[in-house]
C-alpha cells in the first residue's frame, strides 16, 4: 500500500535540511572543541589565520598587554633612548606595588640598583607589574606618558580593536588610586583575539630575540642584598619550571605572555615551532590557568597536524603567456619578467592544487601606452605575483589587505637606443606603416 507525502510536509523537511547546513560551524571550529571565549591560530611568518573563534570581540587582556609594552621597551634600546644597563630608579609608588604579592611581582628597593635588562627579564618570565611600570617611567618620564605611546603604536601597527589604559595589565583597581591620569578607577586593557595575534606578530617578527628570554623555565631575581627571589615562568607550557607543570610541556614552545585578571579570566597568547612551521595562538577566558595551556596545546596540534609550509612556485616563476613586457626607447624592444622569490606558504595538508597566480603590474612603472621606458636595469621591480586560493573556504589573513605575494623583476638591462638608432627605427615603422596600409588597400579591392 502507497503513501502519499503532502507537499507541505516535502516543503518542511526542505527547510529543515538548508537551516542544518546553515547553523554549521566552520570546519576548523567543528575539528576543535575548545573551551574558550575568544580563539585564534596563525603562521607566525604570513600571517593567516588557521583557526579563528569570535576573533573581533573586544575582551580583557591583563598581563597580555605587556608585549606592547615589550615591543616599546625594544624599540627604545634600539632608537638608543635607554640601554640594557642603564640603571631604572624606583618610584616610592613602584617600590609599595612591588611588596605586594597578591599580584605577580619581584620585590623591589629604592636603595639598591636594577638594570632594564634585569627588570625586563623579570617582566618577560615572571610577568612583574612594578618592574614594567618602573621601565615605563624611565622611557616615558610617567606612565601616563608611557600609555599614550602604547595607544600611538597600536595605531601605528594598525591593530584592529583596542584600547591601552596601561602598562601592565592590571585592573585599575589594583593600583591604589595610582592609575595613570585619564582613565577610569575600574577600567582594564582591551584587545580582540585578532589584534593581540597582529600585536603577537609583530612583537616577535620585529623583535625575534624576545623569545630568548621568554622560554628561560627558571631564573634568579637579584632583588637587594642577601634577597633573591626565584622566578617561575608562568608559561607552564616551557618544560623545566617545575615537576607538576610538566604535563602541561609542549615540543616546540618558545613564549609568549600570559594573562589573568578576575575580569580577563585566564588567557594566553602562544609561539611554538617545529621544523620550518611557526604558530601563533591565542585563548581568552579560558576556564582556569590551567585550561589556557590545555587549549592551546589543542590549537597548535590543529595547526601542527593539519598544515605545512610549501613552496608552491619557484623563483624565477612567471605565468605561460606573459614572460615579456614591451620596451620603449631601448636597444631591445622587450624584456623578460619573472619572480625574484619563491611563493611559499603555510597549507592545509593536501591542497597544493587548490592555489594559483596572479600577475599583477605596477601602473606606475610603464607608460601610458603600458610599456616600459629604457634605460632599464636588470632586476628592476615592475610588479608583483599575488598567491591566489581556490578552495570553498576564502583564505584570511590577520589583516585584510594582507597577501602572499613575490616581486616580479626585469631579467635582463636595456639600454636606451642612441638617436641614429631612433631615427631609423623610426623611418622603418614610417614605412612598415606605409606598407601596411597599402597592403589593406589592395586586399580590400580583391574582398567579396
Amino acid at each position: 500500500m502507497s503513501k502519499i507525502i503532502k507537499k507541505p510536509f516535502i516543503f518542511m523537511m526542505l527547510v529543515a535540511i538548508l537551516m542544518v547546513g546553515w547553523i554549521q560551524p566552520n570546519p576548523a571550529e567543528a575539528s576543535i572543541d575548545l573551551e574558550a571565549e575568544a580563539a585564534i591560530l596563525i603562521d607566525a611568518k604570513t600571517g593567516k589565520i588557521l583557526y579563528q573563534k569570535k576573533i573581533d570581540s573586544l575582551l580583557p587582556i591583563a598581563s597580555m598587554t605587556k608585549m606592547m609594552s615589550q615591543y616599546l621597551i625594544f624599540e627604545a634600546v634600539e632608537n638608543g633612548e635607554i640601554s640594557w644597563d642603564d640603571e631604572v630608579p624606583i618610584s616610592e609608588f613602584v617600590r609599595q606595588l612591588s611588596l605586594n604579592k597578591t599580584l605577580s611581582n619581584v620585590s623591589l628597593r629604592q636603595d639598591y640598583s636594577y638594570t632594564v635588562k634585569e627588570l625586563y627579564e623579570s617582566v618577560t618570565i615572571y610577568s612583574a607589574n612594578a618592574s614594567m611600570i618602573a621601565i615605563a617611567d624611565l622611557i616615558s618620564g610617567s606612565e601616563t606618558a608611557f600609555v599614550e605611546r602604547m595607544n600611538e603604536k597600536a595605531e601605528e601597527l594598525g591593530l584592529e580593536d583596542f584600547e591601552f589604559i596601561n602598562s601592565t595589565g592590571l585592573n585599575n583597581s589594583s593600583m591604589n588610586g595610582n592609575h595613570p591620569e585619564g582613565t577610569a578607577a575600574d577600567a582594564e586593557n582591551l584587545l580582540s583575539a585578532r589584534a593581540t595575534a597582529q600585536l603577537a606578530y609583530h612583537l616577535i617578527n620585529d623583535y625575534p630575540e624576545i623569545l630568548e628570554t621568554a622560554q628561560i623555565p627558571v631564573m634568579e631575581f637579584d632583588a637587594g642584598p642577601g634577597e633573591v627571589e626565584v622566578m617561575h615562568n608562568w608559561n607552564w607550557m616551557v618544560p623545566g619550571i617545575r615537576e607538576d607543570f610538566d604535563q602541561f610541556s609542549y615540543e616546540g614552545i618558545q613564549g609568549l605572555k600570559t594573562g589573568s585578571t578576575s575580569t580577563a579570566g585566564a588567557a594566553f597568547t602562544g609561539v611554538a615551532e617545529r621544523g620550518d612551521v611557526q604558530l601563533i595562538s591565542v585563548v581568552m577566558r579560558t576556564n582556569d590557568r590551567e585550561a589556557r595551556f590545555t587549549e592551546t596545546a589543542k590549537l597548535l596540534d590543529y595547526g601542527f597536524d593539519r598544515f605545512s609550509y610549501v613552496e608552491l612556485f619557484p623563483e624565477g616563476f612567471i605565468p605561460e603567456g606573459e614572460e615579456l613586457v614591451e620596451v620603449v626607447g631601448g636597444k631591445e624592444k622587450e624584456v623578460s619578467i619573472s619572480s625574484a622569490d619563491s611563493l611559499s606558504t603555510l597549507i592545509k595538508n593536501g591542497e597544493e592544487e587548490l592555489y594559483n597566480v596572479e600577475l599583477v603590474l605596477d601602473e606606475s612603472k610603464f607608460n601610458e601606452n603600458g610599456k616600459l621606458e629604457a634605460p632599464i636595469e636588470a632586476g628592476q621591480k615592475v610588479g608583483k605575483l599575488v598567491l591566489t586560493y581556490n578552495g570553498e573556504d576564502e583564505e584570511e589573513f590577520i589583516y585584510s589587505n594582507w597577501t602572499v605575494e613575490a616581486p616580479i623583476v626585469t631579467d635582463q638591462a636595456v639600454e636606451k637606443a642612441g638617436w641614429f638608432a631612433m631615427t631609423m627605427r623610426g623611418i622603418g615603422e614610417f614605412f612598415s606603416g606605409i606598407w601596411t596600409s597599402v597592403a589593406d588597400t589592395v586586399s580590400g579591392w580583391f574582398g567579396s
